[in-house]
């Protein structure tokens, strides 16, 4: 059943817990160079990879995200090449160090600055099966300290504002998304106000064209029925052609509409092809809450060595 406007939707703790499966510790043998003295490997653990789908309640919808803990860092090159392995939206890497927990963010094609479903798929992972007695996990990034509230089965993220600046309609932007938007914004990412939800939901942009406009990522919105507003993310400048259902999008979507329409809460709907749901809250300091849910999909090991 779709989340409508004015509604949540709560689970208490046992419901949270029976919703996310207990992950066995399962010994191996490692296939790197931990021998014993006599030759023979020793029994270990390989390094788990969690499979996450974000922004939804029902698995194989929503934007997965891979997420791995890991004890230290592997070079930029592996952490590229499991990416590019995954072939999803982002990879997440998490090391717990002295000050806490270090996260980073990687495309098939490159690390990223900020990822709002990768988080909130980290969050998930630590709080339901590293620290599973804590509410809130803060996370170190290249945008700073990120906090992460649990409440219920709902993740709320903190995160940065964008600055929009409005910027001129042109025709290459008509011509990359076929639809001409009626209004553009530019921040990190470039924001295209579309006329109507039909229009984003049925649009089939050119990528060679999205990548010669303006932004990081190429961001389609307009009002939508059910919710405040309806969206899709295309990236072609970092490998990916659309991103199911993208956070960091809302830094800017979300702040822009909630001006809009003067609403301090802004219910989101992310129309692509797999979907998903986001509430917004900006802030007076510049920052916005994204919250979401989440459920798992499958724990892996990873044998390659990073």
């Amino acid at each position: 059943m779709p989340v409508r406007h004015g509604r949540s939707r709560w689970f208490s703790e046992a419901d949270r817990r029976s919703r996310v499966p207990a992950v066995p510790v399962i010994p191996v043998f490692m296939r790197d160079t931990d021998e014993a003295d006599d030759g023979r490997e020793r029994k270990g653990e390989l390094m788990k990879q969690y499979i996450v789908d974000a922004f939804t309640d029902k698995p194989f919808s929503g934007n997965p995200a891979a997420v791995c803990v890991m004890e230290s860092w592997p070079s930029e090159e592996s952490m590229m090449n499991l990416a590019m392995e995954n072939n999803l939206s982002e990879t997440a890497f998490i090391v717990k160090e002295a000050a806490g927990y270090r996260l980073r963010w990687f495309t098939p094609g490159t690390e990223v600055e900020l990822c709002g479903h990768a988080t909130l798929a980290s969050a998930f992972v630590i709080l339901n099966f590293y620290e599973p007695d804590s509410k809130t996990v803060q996370f170190s990034t290249l945008s700073g300290v990120l906090t992460v509230r649990r409440n219920g089965s709902f993740y709320e993220m903190d995160f940065p504002a964008c600055e929009l600046r409005e910027i001129p309609v042109t025709d290459e932007m008509e011509q990359a998304f076929g639809f001409r938007p009626v209004r553009a914004v530019l921040g990190l990412d470039l924001v295209c106000v579309f006329e109507t939800e039909e229009q984003v939901r049925t649009m089939q942009p050119k990528q060679e064209l999205l990548e010669q406009i303006e932004g990081r990522i190429q961001h389609a919105t307009a009002r939508g029925k059910e919710t405040d507003c309806v969206s899709r993310s295309f990236c072609p400048k970092l490998s990916i052609p659309e991103d199911p259902v993208c956070g960091s999008a809302h830094c800017q979507i979300a702040d822009y509409w909630a001006k809009e329409l003067g609403k301090q809460e802004i219910l989101a709907y992310q129309a692509s092809r797999r979907g998903g749901y986001l509430r917004c809250r900006p802030e007076e300091n510049n920052r916005i809450r994204i919250s979401g849910e989440a459920v798992l999909v499958a724990v892996s090991e990873i044998a390659a060595a990073l």
